[in-house]
């Protein structure tokens, strides 16, 4: 079978696609590479604005997996009309012409931040989605559009995500637990800004597992789906990297609890994913801790601008 990556150079795709490659799929990737490359040598790299592609383009391509476009708030809030077409039109355009090139599966990396804010309940696939702010409502939109051409012989499958963490090659540390990691090793102090806030926390190697559930389901298989390792108040989250990095790097932390109100506020539920693709989390706080201080050495230098999505991007767009 042979994968298309849109953006397959990023966060996700820098650990998903070596393990695709093992499981014998042949990948390819299109990627502007704004965050570089740390991908293996072998694999083809089509350095292109995805929405320059053309119909002829994705000949010969099975399924096409969308990781692509602005990729968190302060993103989509530095460049609003960037964050509506990458996160917007590009997975429209791109999913209509894959579906006219004949590939069978369109995947989407979607988010949990489209729920917005909700109040202490458990929201599954058909809760409402309440997002007022760009990046949530521009990651619905590229949802949206992609549902729209799923038929009998093309199926799209939309994951939408919680908020991502752990280890990868092109490493982030503007992520809730990376971030609180950063802070206990270089600082010894966590801040948190509302500890009651509520957040799904996706694990990098379960996304991984999400993911390749979702390539190896069945053909006609369509669906938005939830995926999440846990969810957690954002204090809990503290609390529990606070002891991994005690108990990993024997390094003492404070937690300095601050009362900030926060826009974002969901807790999801993941029983269809598990129930339909057969997705089973396997990781904990305390896991993806022990993934960043296994790998702390590829990304002891916290204040690299490319572990900073906001900073790469203002770079990039220094007019916005």
């Amino acid at each position: 079978m042979k994968i298309l990556v849109a953006g397959g150079a990023g966060y996700i795709g820098s650990v998903l696609i070596p393990k695709l490659i093992d499981r014998g799929y042949e990948v390819e990737v299109v990627d502007l590479l704004w965050f570089g490359n740390n991908l293996p040598d072998d694999v083809v790299i089509i350095e292109k604005n995805i929405i320059d592609l053309e119909e002829k383009d994705l000949e010969g391509y099975h399924q096409v997996i969308f990781l692509a476009g602005v990729s968190n708030d302060p993103m989509a809030e530095y460049s609003p009309s960037t964050n509506f077409i990458e996160n917007g039109a590009v997975p429209a355009y791109l999913s209509y012409i894959a579906k006219r090139a004949g590939v069978n599966r369109f995947i989407y990396g979607s988010s949990c931040s489209i729920y917005g804010y909700t109040v202490n309940e458990l929201y599954d696939e058909n809760k409402p989605t309440v997002s007022n702010y760009p990046y949530g409502i521009s990651k619905l939109q590229g949802e949206f559009a992609s549902m729209q051409l799923k038929d009998e012989n093309f199926s799209v499958i939309s994951l939408r995500q919680g908020t991502l963490s752990g280890y990868s090659p092109r490493m982030r540390l503007d992520l809730i637990v990376n971030t609180m990691f950063k802070c206990a090793v270089k600082d010894g102090e966590i801040t948190v800004n509302n500890p009651s806030i509520w957040r799904p926390v996706l694990a990098m190697q379960d996304a991984v597992s999400g993911y390749i559930r979702a390539v190896e389901a069945d053909d006609r298989l369509s669906g938005i789906f939830n995926i999440a390792s846990g969810n957690f108040t954002v204090g809990e989250v503290a609390d529990y990297v606070k002891v991994a990095v005690r108990k990993y790097m024997d390094i003492n932390t404070k937690v300095k609890i601050r009362y900030i109100d926060d826009y974002r506020n969901y807790k999801v539920s993941t029983k269809k994913i598990m129930g339909i693709l057969s997705f089973k989390p396997l990781n904990t706080i305390d896991s993806i801790v022990k993934e960043l201080v296994d790998n702390l050495n590829n990304f002891k230098d916290f204040d690299n601008d490319s572990y900073y999505n906001i900073n790469i991007f203002k770079k990039i767009f220094p007019s916005k």
